[in-house]
């Protein structure tokens, strides 16, 4: 078994040279599998690269370390859910305490030598997806089949480094043009930033179905502090009494002066003594 260390990174954008160097592995080099280690404590950000190696076609294994920190901070993470959503097997670990490290080892060499070919699920908008798959179709042999929606997505990008290693004729670059302009018009926004947001949204999705975070004391805003006591299921039940009591004297009458008491003098004294009166 050959494992290879790639330098951390957050997405496959050719940004950094970090991200060059990951990406250009992984396109040609061409692993058996690859294992992605995720912060559970930053689990949102981190899964943008984790949807990004899903579309390789490569097999994914997912581990998801700092657990230990997770849960000493109440947070929940649902592993079944988070397969279920990702299409792949995923772990909890805590490298700091040596915690399910044999078990995602194990998981991975066996996925390794499984030799199975992983298809991204569709994740983006229903016109983004045909976009993509009209791509693909305009590529056809010229890239690798199990590469094919990773490339659809890049050239959908518009990003240049991939675009130097794709031998398109004029026919393609004006079909493929045709194609991602009329997406860029339909949500009004340029075509990076159209799978930026729904790689965001997808995820955002995710998130929603997997994980619960604990709201602490440090992070509650005055609304939640509120919140925590006027619904507190001893205290909300007076509280509500007392706030109801204090709007009808308010308005009503019960004070030496009361809004109630102010309108209805107004309206007789000065609306209906001297305004009408005079008209």
């Amino acid at each position: 078994v050959i494992i290879q260390d790639l330098p951390g990174i957050y997405s496959l954008s050719p940004y950094t040279l970090e991200e060059v160097v990951a990406r250009t592995y992984l396109v040609t080099e061409k692993p058996d599998a690859i294992l992605n280690i995720v912060d559970g404590t930053n689990i949102e950000r981190n899964l943008y690269l984790t949807t990004q190696l899903i579309e390789l076609g490569i097999p994914v294994v997912v581990a998801i370390n700092m657990m230990d920190l997770v849960r000493k901070r109440g947070d929940k993470i649902s592993i079944s859910k988070l397969e279920k959503e990702l299409a792949c097997p995923v772990f909890e670990i805590s490298a700091l305490k040596n915690e399910g490290i044999k078990e995602v080892v194990a998981k991975t060499v066996e996925t390794a030598r499984s030799g199975k070919v992983i298809h991204a699920p569709a994740t983006f908008h229903e016109s983004v997806e045909k976009a993509i798959g009209a791509i693909e179709k305009e590529l056809g042999s010229l890239v690798d089949t199990g590469l094919a929606r990773w490339y659809a997505i890049k050239v959908f990008e518009r990003d240049e480094k991939v675009l130097e290693t794709v031998s398109l004729n004029e026919s393609q670059k004006t079909a493929i043009e045709k194609i991602i302009s009329d997406c860029e018009k339909e949500f009004d926004d340029d075509s990076e930033s159209i799978i930026t947001n729904e790689r965001y949204e997808y995820i955002s999705g995710i998130i929603s179905a997997a994980v619960r975070k604990a709201v602490s004391e440090d992070n509650m805003t005055m609304s939640d502090r509120i919140d925590k006591i006027v619904t507190n299921r001893i205290l909300g039940l007076p509280i509500f009494f007392c706030v109801m009591f204090l709007i009808y004297a308010i308005a009503m009458g019960g004070w030496p002066i009361s809004i109630g008491t102010i309108a209805t003098g107004f309206a007789n004294d000065v609306i209906f003594g001297e305004w009408v009166p005079g008209l």
